[in-house]
């Protein structure tokens, strides 16, 4: 009975939070016909705000870490990004009934990180007073953007080889050799690598990296970056909230797959990054404090950085898909699974 209880208390704390607050807002508004909008150009500076602020917050942490201790397990960390992507686009990306588009950036997010949740395993950590690496902040964006970019890249090549197959009966064929061939393959998917980097979400997400990382960017991020952030980003809730209701119709049908996902994708990234955590453990004596919080990471779901990165750059997928799923699901069972982090750590490394 108790556990019933802390999944309701714990789901009912996320949509009392702005993330999912202002996304349930702004389905209602639609729901009831609200003439509200926001102009495009105004979403789009929103956007761009918010992706730089993540990447130049991002940027300072890497800068500021012990670079030595912090190869290992950010190599990892990224491994595990895109290895989650890999498993969801073999999963919720092929179940009947879903697009393809809405798989990727449903994968993309459950790549990516959740900072709240790493902040709360953080939290549980120093309440017990479990020691871990200072510099693990450092190690999100290494997972978040490895994650983004690649659920964005394959999705992409995705959409081009649908497009050519369906324009040219199945078999496109460039300079004379048919899709498949592996030139052919080797430039699309460099074609499609370098518009996602370009891409205006990517592009502010790694300027506001390298602003972090080799400027010295505080005090603007201090006195501009941080004060609008979360006022910005319940502007950006709203706006993907009623796109949602307008597409919630393509939900119908496939809710189930949606549901089991967001319910027992944190339990395998978490184990996959908890694995990764072990592997640093051995190599680098990286302590278990450290692989609980490593596999907190994977085990969440990206509330900040993925959704507006995904609606730049995969306008065509459904919000109410990837953010219901990861936000409204996926959070919460990423928290709960805290405890079981916690006691494989203490009986495999010992705190």
């Amino acid at each position: 009975m108790d556990i019933i209880t802390d999944i309701a208390s714990t789901m009912l704390a996320q949509l009392q939070k702005p993330t999912l607050s202002f996304l349930i807002g702004g389905m209602l508004l639609a729901a009831m016909g609200s003439k509200f909008e926001i102009p495009q150009p105004v979403y789009k500076f929103v956007v761009i705000l918010l992706l730089l602020k993540v990447g130049i917050g991002a940027g300072m942490s890497v800068r500021d870490a012990n670079l030595a201790q912090l190869v290992v397990p950010a190599v990892g960390a990224a491994v595990v990004g895109i290895a989650i992507v890999l498993i969801g686009a073999r999963t919720i990306a092929r179940t009947r009934g879903i697009s393809h588009m809405d798989g990727m950036a449903t994968a993309g997010l459950f790549g990516a990180v959740s900072a709240s949740t790493l902040a709360a395993g953080m939290a549980v950590l120093d309440s017990e007073n479990i020691a871990y690496e200072g510099f693990i902040g450092a190690l999100y964006p290494f997972m978040d953007v490895a994650a983004l970019v690649t659920a964005i890249v394959l999705a992409k090549l995705a959409e081009a080889r649908q497009g050519a197959a369906a324009v040219q009966g199945g078999t496109m064929t460039i300079g004379g050799a048919r899709a498949g061939g592996p030139t052919v393959e080797g430039g699309l998917v460099r074609t499609i690598l370098k518009d996602t980097v370009q891409s205006p979400a990517i592009s502010a997400l790694l300027l506001g990296l390298a602003l972090g990382l080799f400027a010295r960017p505080e005090t603007v991020y201090a006195s501009f970056y941080e004060p609008l952030f979360r006022g910005l980003l319940s502007i950006l809730m709203l706006i993907m909230g009623m796109e949602a209701w307008q597409r919630l119709s393509e939900m119908k049908g496939v809710a189930h797959a949606y549901i089991a996902y967001g319910l027992l994708a944190p339990l395998v990234h978490g184990a996959l990054g908890f694995g990764a955590g072990l592997i640093a453990h051995e190599v680098t004596g990286f302590s278990a404090g450290g692989t609980v919080l490593l596999a907190i990471m994977a085990a969440s779901s990206s509330d900040i950085s993925g959704p507006p990165t995904m609606r730049g750059a995969l306008p065509k997928a459904n919000p109410s898909a990837y953010v219901g799923t990861s936000t409204g699901l996926g959070t919460p069972v990423a928290i709960l699974s805290i405890p079981l982090w916690m006691a494989l750590a203490d009986a495999l490394i010992g705190f």
